[in-house]
């Protein structure tokens, strides 16, 4: 199958235009740019760079910048944010500060970052002769989706962009003739690096990027870099330049500028383009989800203890857990979640009335004793002797509740499989596991074997199956229909890994390498087994289900997980589905219903750093005054939607946050809403459906959620 690209998508047009409008006023280069590297001297040093042509003036990316925001209802910014970058000691007359803009464009996973910042290569190219870029990723998965991208739109790009001839290339320390070349083509040249690569310190012996190298004329590879004045496209910049030392790194690239793409921006320097979840959703951008819960229906009488994370302090010397407990709260028995250090009692940690009560049966024994950071072997131990390792819980119905997980996965995969057989739509599901081990094993000696997961998986594939319904509607044998994609060691034996490490290099590759083979209708695997992964940098659109098997209370890892599944599908020609009735993503969650929704708008708010019910300043700028007939319509604009929102809080519909006050009340009989006279006007025109925000909850929840409520002896 050979992916096909739609090249008039209305919203990745407005996020190309974004970018391109920053260097609004730049001429095009009619000649070539050469600059020689203006720390030696040039008799000595003949070889010069092809550097990116900038005579723009910084007020006037300002005054681009503030005209785009306008445009896409974003707050302008007062300044052109430059302040992230580390400014060099002033005793250190040998460290040169690269001054650089940094511009971010935030959007929605699965709505086409990728496409949108390899596509503005070539418009910023077309329109202003920039031809050097630098893709900065954070870690190989990402880095082979990026590669896999670049191939897959090859043709496509040269069919838009007239084939303008372009280079790309992944950094390898080993094969620096490719760094002189991104220097001195006259060629669109593309770099994608890992920022691990240009991370460690100058001195550090492994760093080549800054040893001087006799096959680069006795200078260092990162001057070669330096000199091309690149353009610098950071792909999830939360991950990527997160601490000084990276950020020092990216500045030693000495970037024209600096645009950031992410769907969970932490620092959205200078924002240019905002499609968040909400208006992903709205656009119909993405797959809608609907949560099916599987939980145990326990009484909570009984000890439960599980442990989700080991870590350390920020002092990096003592290891903390996080860990869950049953309690008591006026809404009946839940669970709850804490972090927990050496000495900690968790029922007087547990225990905080009213909220929480902790149940009786912690008050014994359940002092914290160790805790165990060590990769591979973390664990908390008790002062009653119990251990609990990292993933594990003591109590609960763990093995129950993965059952019936993997039982409805296989379920609604097949009911799917029914609904697409007639669509040419192929049906895939991941499942994300907690250990590799608990998927496959091996014999003495050295057979892989299945294990329990896999074993339960057939089991309820073949309960399934043999229903009436089900029968025959995957024809192939069960072991062709499942497996999984794991690092494996020197010996071939797979293994746990974080998933970023360097055994993980030709998982990721056969992963990208097989994405269009996954979504061919003949192809039988329709069932995918993850442990790391598949937790970023790989997305395969025909992804229906998620289950996860592991538990997903980390920082963004519901909005991560969701992620892999969100892209709209493509049929048996690799075109994209448009079709709500099918494009929808069902979650097996093993929590409540109502706990997995929670979690994850606090994830999107958070990510999002929005609120829902919350009122932005900038939320009227689209509305217009009415007009007389003949008259051009314009939008009030930010400064006057900032007016009105200061009125509305001055008057107690709004607190100071935006949230919206019981004074504002359309629906009470006989509301007037109290405004400014000279925005009267206005009061027909929308003004009064800004309440309306807080039912956006109910947009990624849109679907029901069904509840398999799981006892001791049956379920």
């Amino acid at each position: 199958m050979k992916l096909k690209f739609d090249a008039n998508l209305p919203y990745q047009h407005e996020a190309i235009k974004a970018a391109v409008a920053v260097f609004e006023g730049q001429p095009a280069a009619q000649t070539d740019y050469a600059t020689a590297f203006q720390t030696f001297d040039t008799e000595l040093f003949k070889e010069v760079g092809l550097s990116n042509p900038a005579t723009i003036s910084r007020e006037r990316i300002l005054e681009n910048v503030r005209r785009v925001q306008e445009g896409n209802d974003i707050p302008k910014s007062a300044k052109l944010l430059e302040d992230y970058l580390i400014k060099a000691e002033a005793d250190d007359p040998k460290t040169t500060v690269y001054s650089f803009p940094n511009f971010s464009v935030e959007m929605e996973t699965g709505t086409g970052k990728t496409y949108v910042y390899l596509r503005s290569i070539f418009d910023l190219n077309a329109k202003y002769g920039f031809k050097k870029f630098i893709i900065v990723v954070p870690s190989v998965a990402i880095r082979e989706g990026v590669l896999k991208s670049i191939e897959i739109t090859k043709d496509h790009f040269g069919a838009i962009f007239n084939n303008v001839p372009f280079d790309y290339f992944v950094y390898d320390s080993k094969k620096l003739g490719k760094v002189r070349q991104f220097a001195t083509s006259n060629q669109i040249q593309v770099m994608v690096i890992n920022v691990q690569a240009f991370l460690r310190d100058e001195g550090d012996a492994s760093n080549i990027i800054h040893q001087e190298r006799d096959a680069m004329s006795g200078r260092r590879p990162i001057e070669f870099i330096q000199a091309a004045n690149p353009i610098v496209i950071i792909d999830e910049p939360q991950s990527v330049d997160n601490t000084p030392k990276s950020r020092k790194a990216i500045e030693q690239l000495n970037p024209l500028a600096c645009f950031r793409y992410s769907a969970t921006h932490i620092n959205p320097y200078n924002l240019l383009y905002k499609l968040d979840p909400i208006k992903a959703y709205d656009l119909r951008l993405v797959k809608r989800i609907e949560v099916s819960s599987v939980r145990a229906d326990d009484d909570f009488n009984g000890v439960f203890v599980r442990l989700d994370k080991v870590d350390y302090d920020k002092d990096a010397k003592t290891p903390h857990a996080k860990v869950t407990v049953n309690v008591d709260t006026p809404q009946g028995p839940k669970v709850k979640t804490f972090k927990v250090k050496q000495g900690d009692d968790l029922y007087e940690r547990a225990n905080q009335p009213p909220r929480n009560t902790a149940r009786p049966e912690y008050q014994h024994g359940f002092i914290i004793a160790n805790i165990s950071a060590e990769p591979g072997l973390e664990h908390i131990e008790f002062n009653n002797g119990r251990m609990i390792r990292l993933g594990q819980e003591e109590g609960g119905m763990s093995e129950e509740v993965m059952k019936a997980q993997i039982r409805e996965t296989i379920e609604r995969h097949l009911q799917k499989e029914i609904k697409m057989k007639d669509k040419g739509v192929k049906v895939l599901s991941l499942i994300f596991i907690d250990r590799v081990s608990n998927y496959r094993t091996y014999a003495d000696d050295g057979t892989p074997q299945k294990g329990r997961i896999a074993l339960w998986f057939e089991e309820a594939f073949a309960e399934l199956t043999a229903k009436p319904l089900y029968k025959g509607v995957l024809p192939y044998p069960v072991e062709s229909l499942h497996n999984g994609y794991f690092s494996t060691d020197k010996k071939g034996v797979v293994k746990d890994t974080r998933g970023d490490t360097k055994d993980d290099e030709d998982t990721y590759n056969l992963i990208m390498r097989d994405k269009e083979r996954l979504l061919s209708p003949e192809e039988p695997l329709r069932f995918i087994f993850s442990h790391s992964a598949l937790k970023e940098g790989w997305d395969n659109p025909n992804v229906f289900q998620l289950c996860s098997l592991r538990e997903m209370g980390t920082e963004r890892e519901r909005r991560q997980t969701i992620g892999r599944g969100l892209r709209l599908p493509v049929n048996k020609d690799g075109e994209r589905v448009y079709d709500d009735t099918i494009n929808r993503l069902t979650v097996i969650a093993g929590e409540s219903f109502e706990e997995y929704a929670s979690g994850l708008q606090a994830d999107i708010e958070r990510d999002c750093q929005i609120k829902f019910g919350r009122i932005e300043k900038t939320a009227f700028s689209r509305l217009v005054r009415p007009v007389k007939e003949g008259e051009e319509e314009k939008p009030i604009g930010q400064d006057v939607s900032v007016q009105i929102w200061e009125d509305l809080k001055a008057k107690g519909y709004l607190d100071d946050q935006g949230d919206i006050q019981d004074k504002f009340d359309p629906a009470r009989e006989g509301f007037i809403l109290e405004i400014a006279p000279e925005h009267e006007a206005l009061k027909g025109r929308s003004l009064t459906k800004c309440g309306s925000t807080s039912s956006r909850t109910a947009l990624l929840m849109h679907a029901s959620a069904s509840r398999c409520a799981l006892r001791r002896k049956s379920h």
